[in-house]
């Protein structure tokens, strides 16, 4: 009886051990409560945490690298219930997002972050440096790449090219004869450039136009583009800034002359004014390269914003697709806030269109004429970005070779930008003769994209326009754009 009383004392030791080793792990291993328990999250204040989430990110990771949302960890310090959509997740429609130091540019989300729709008051509420720095830089997405030519550089091979299509393929266009060119360019007593002066010039008694000097001083006039002008062998021009006036004759004994004016004039003054309008066809046909287009503007805007001479800039936006579609034209006035025109920029969406030619025409009226320009002691330049001609055959519509006289008259240099023409050969060629038309006019620069699969004898991308080979280079499209924003601020100074 002893024997079996020890024996079962020994067994109920045994297993009451094995409870108690078990009891203590279960008791080491479980869960603090405190910590276990998250915190509800409130949703509405998620759109003011973005920015300091995105902070934090950009703490973590500087690599300048299209970002994927991290897997989101169950943790008491940082409770989530709903993680935004990863990069691949969101909208092809978008121009992705990109990380900077501030955080990563989420085009669709409308700013920095990755969450919801932020809206314009936490957009409105960041500094001036943070809206610049948005914007990816040039190693942070794939920069298009162009050329650029100055048909009054060579005014003498542009004619010809003008000659060569009127009698080889002869395209309806505007006619507008620059076949005799005259420059007034006018300088102050220091030799540096007017800026914004009025060049008034009169066939005897009958006025003819009213011009205004731009960046370089320069006004362009062609007495052919004017019904006035046959049988006038000369003309009277009287040229003002503020109180400053001075008077020449321009005789037409030579067909391309330049005529030297003095004013008593002061220089622009240490912060420049600066109008930059983006016209863009936003139809169908530019689907494939839209985005491309807009994350290179959005780039350009913000080198501009923070180029070092600090101009006194604003941007315009201005997008057309053609007669039928959801809307013919649509404007976003001038603007000093980088982000509200950055925001705008993003919503533009290619769509519609049908034919080649587009509604060029009044898209350009809008652009030049009821967009609010500061004309006055301001450099004002337009980017005109297309694919297509105008509509040449619609009734009761604008003409473009208008539109690109008055835009000379303002003082305005528009800059075509020719995308890849894609269609009928005719549509190409005329979109090039027209485009180039307007440049040469209102002493633009015609820029064109270039492609890989037409690339030159030299090996670089190459185009399909009519421009030698020899005659340009190639580089990104954004330090493109911003040189020429660069030499227009440059010869105020008389740099260029």
């Amino acid at each position: 009886m002893n024997g079996k009383n020890k024996l079962w004392r020994l067994i109920v030791g045994a297993v009451l051990l094995a409870l108690l080793a078990s009891g203590c792990a279960l008791f080491a291993g479980a869960p603090d409560e405190a910590a276990t328990e998250a915190p509800a999250v409130d949703a509405s204040p998620l759109v003011e945490h973005d920015s300091a989430a995105s902070e934090n990110k950009a703490d973590e990771d500087t690599s300048g690298e299209v970002l994927e949302e991290p897997a989101v960890e169950e943790s008491a310090e940082e409770p989530m219930e709903e993680a935004p959509a990863a990069a691949e997740d969101r909208d092809d429609s978008s121009v992705g997002a990109v990380e900077s130091e501030e955080g990563f540019f989420d085009a669709e989300a409308g700013g920095l972050g990755g969450g919801p729709d932020m809206g314009g008051g936490v957009d409105e509420a960041l500094p001036m440096a943070t809206q610049a720095e948005m914007v990816p830089p040039d190693d942070q997405f794939s920069p298009l790449q162009a050329g650029e030519i100055d048909d009054n550089e060579d005014f003498g091979e542009y004619l010809q090219y003008r000659l060569d299509f009127e009698h080889f393929l002869g395209y309806p266009v505007s006619h507008v004869d620059v076949t005799e060119r005259h420059i007034i360019q006018v300088t102050n007593q220091d030799g540096l450039p007017v800026l914004g002066a009025v060049v008034y010039v009169y066939a005897g008694q009958e006025f003819v136009v009213g011009l205004r000097t731009t960046a370089t001083g320069r006004a362009y006039f062609f007495p052919r583009a004017y019904p006035n002008t046959t049988g006038v062998s000369s003309f009277d021009v009287s040229v003002e800034k503020g109180r400053a006036s001075e008077s020449i004759t321009i005789t037409r004994q030579n067909t391309d002359a330049v005529w030297p004016v003095t004013l008593n004039a002061s220089s622009s003054g240490q912060q420049v004014q600066l109008d930059v309008l983006f016209l863009l066809d936003a139809t169908g046909s530019m689907g494939d390269e839209i985005d491309q287009l807009k994350e290179n503007i959005l780039s350009i805007s913000a080198q501009i914003e923070a180029l070092p001479s600090s101009p006194d800039v604003r941007f315009g936006l201005v997008h057309y697709r053609d007669r039928g579609d959801a809307y013919v034209v649509r404007s976003t006035d001038f603007t000093s806030n980088i982000n509200s025109f950055q925001r705008e920029l993003r919503d533009v969406r290619a769509e519609g269109g049908g034919d080649s030619p587009e509604s060029m025409n009044e898209a350009l009226h809008v652009a030049v004429d009821e967009m609010n320009w500061r004309v006055e002691d301001t450099v004002s330049l337009c980017f005109l970005v297309a694919d297509a001609p105008p509509h040449l055959d619609y009734t009761q519509d604008y003409d473009y070779g208008v539109e690109m006289m008055n835009a000379a008259e303002l003082g305005i240099k528009i800059f075509p930008i020719g995308s890849r023409l894609d269609g009928e050969d005719a549509y190409q060629k005329q979109a090039e003769y027209i485009l180039r038309q307007i440049a040469q006019f209102t002493d633009g620069n015609f820029i064109f994209l270039t492609y890989q699969d037409t690339p030159q004898s030299s090996g670089e991308p190459g185009t399909e326009y009519s421009v030698p080979e020899d005659s340009y280079s190639v580089e990104d499209l954004d330090a493109l754009v911003v040189r020429l924003v660069q030499e227009e601020l440059a010869a105020l100074t008389g740099q260029q």
